[in-house]
């Protein structure tokens, strides 16, 4: 029975991501990213991965000063900055690659909902 919930659950999401109106955000998202950035086009790629890891560091940074102690909690203020942050590097990165933002969030989507259709949401490897 819950395998069903979930089926159903997965998709609603698929068919919610499938739709014009949510692939317009991430597109439209992604066209606002590329009007802000500033950055050397022959070392696009370059730029925009180390970008990516040091953005996505800063987020690991805030949970392990909350994980260590110094932090009664983790500031939320904080961490929706540093993730609007990924998702910018993550968005020109894309479109660097002419890749479709939608695209790769329907297709990780999928991947994700057939992991767990199969039982293999948890383990090791890109091939399960």
């Amino acid at each position: 029975m819950e395998f069903m919930k979930n089926a159903k659950k997965e998709a609603a999401l698929l068919n919610y991501l499938g739709s014009i109106r949510s692939r317009s955000a991430f597109n439209i998202y992604q066209k606002l990213a590329k009007e802000t950035a500033i950055y050397p086009s022959e070392k696009a790629l370059e730029y925009l991965s180390l970008g990516l890891a040091s953005e996505a560091g800063e987020v690991a940074g805030i949970v392990s000063k909350w994980l260590r102690g110094d932090k009664k909690q983790v500031n939320v203020n904080e961490m929706t900055k540093e993730l609007g942050d990924v998702l910018w590097f993550l968005s020109c990165l894309a479109d660097e690659l002419g890749l479709d933002f939608a695209e790769i969030a329907v297709y990780n989507i999928k991947k994700l909902a057939d992991r767990q259709a199969r039982g293999v949401i948890k383990g090791n490897g890109d091939n399960r």
